[in-house]
């Protein structure tokens, strides 16, 4: 089973490209994020023509996370639970084909700072989100189940997951508070499955549309796959697919993936 996760930065410009994708590459399971569309509005028919099962969970003109499987699906969860009054789509949770995948477009949380330097909202949002993120893996972790939990995390792991980590040391997806909630949930036991196969450094999933990033390979490595140990035990192979990145009218972000063994 391939398994992908892609934030198409909006599914109405970006659909003739995820077509295209969907159709040549032929994940078993996409995830999507920041689809920026209500379910009424998602284009269901083009994506079905090509044999895909569609959830979605929307927001009009922003976020919105989508899940696309070539099997039925039993959806459990539309939002991330711990915080009810959250209303952003941020998250939606599926079980399909024998594997539970949830699809997470992580908040960014820049700024970081108000001009008095403390912590901004934005940014105290994000850390609870994490915050909240791991308690719910903690508990997928309980089923034993095999579980994927891919998305844009807007995290650059490490130093070397950034094209210039020193210009970005206060950005939200490098502050260490940010990456050591980001290491929590990783050391609950989970396996970031395009790390198994490649350690090399300087390897991205986003590349800014201003400055040339695309072409100077300026990126960020920022979208991640997180295997439950069930679904690490059945991890064969996983890359970045860079194709996509360098269409016409592309996303910002390349989809990653990764197959099972199941």
């Amino acid at each position: 089973m391939k398994i992908a996760t892609w934030n198409v930065n909006s599914i109405k410009a970006r659909l003739p490209r995820v077509v295209e994708w969907l159709g040549e590459f032929s994940p078993d399971v996409a995830l999507l994020q920041e689809v920026k569309s209500v379910e009424d509005t998602f284009p269901h028919m083009e994506i079905e023509d090509l044999g895909y099962n569609v959830a979605v969970s929307g927001q009009k003109s922003y976020n919105g996370v989508a899940v696309l499987s070539k099997f039925p699906m039993e959806i459990d969860h539309t939002r991330l639970p711990g915080e009810e009054e959250d209303e952003q789509a941020r998250y939606l949770e599926a079980f399909t084909g024998g594997v539970r995948v949830g699809s997470i477009y992580l908040p960014n949380g820049n700024p970081t700072r108000n001009d008095d330097g403390s912590d901004s909202d934005k940014y105290l949002y994000k850390l609870r989100w994490m915050d909240r993120l791991r308690r719910h893996a903690e508990n997928l972790l309980t089923q034993g189940e095999v579980f994927v939990l891919g998305g844009d995390y807007n995290i650059c792991p490490k130093d070397t997951d950034a094209y210039d980590a020193k210009a970005l040391a206060d950005d939200a997806l490098c502050r260490p508070e940010s990456r050591s909630r980001f290491r929590s949930i990783v050391n609950l036991g989970l396996t970031n499955a395009f790390r198994v196969f490649d350690r090399a450094p300087h390897v991205y999933s986003y590349w800014d549309y201003q400055r040339g990033a695309w072409q100077k390979d300026n990126g960020l490595l920022i979208d991640h796959l997180l295997l439950s140990p069930q679904a690490a035990d059945k991890l064969i192979a996983a890359g970045i697919d860079k194709t996509p990145r360098g269409k016409e009218k592309a996303s910002d972000h390349t989809p990653v993936w990764c197959e099972l063994d199941l």
